[in-house]
């Protein structure tokens, strides 16, 4: 992995955009130099595509450092907190997405939004 990739991640996950290979981009990619040479081609996200839900979710993942699907138990918990006070929930079928994100039934998810409330 090019320094520069590392280096933009935190940057990228926030944003929603992702990485691809040099070789690998599309003419509306932006592609990054490195002393002169392309080093990487960042994929912003589809306005359209990406959702509010998506966005709270990278942030989380971000913040916890793992994607939720590989989390801890506990992590998971925290990460249905933190989505909670973040307004994710209010949004339309979100305890379905985030139960898929998670690997979790969406039984789990209200089970731990109601340990969250009580």
């Amino acid at each position: 992995m090019h320094p520069l990739t590392s280096a933009i991640q935190p940057l990228l996950s926030r944003i929603g955009a992702r990485t691809v290979p040099v070789e690998e981009r599309r003419s509306d990619d932006v592609l990054l130099y490195w002393d002169g040479v392309p080093a990487v081609a960042v994929r912003m996200p589809n306005e359209e595509l990406t959702s509010a839900l998506d966005r709270l979710i990278a942030q989380v993942e971000t913040e916890l450092g793992a994607g939720l699907a590989d989390l801890s138990r506990a992590d998971k918990q925290r990460a249905v907190r933190l989505l909670e006070e973040r307004g994710a929930f209010t949004l339309r079928k979100s305890v379905e997405s985030v139960a898929k994100k998670l690997g979790v039934s969406r039984f789990t998810v209200y089970n731990y939004l109601n340990r969250e409330r009580s």
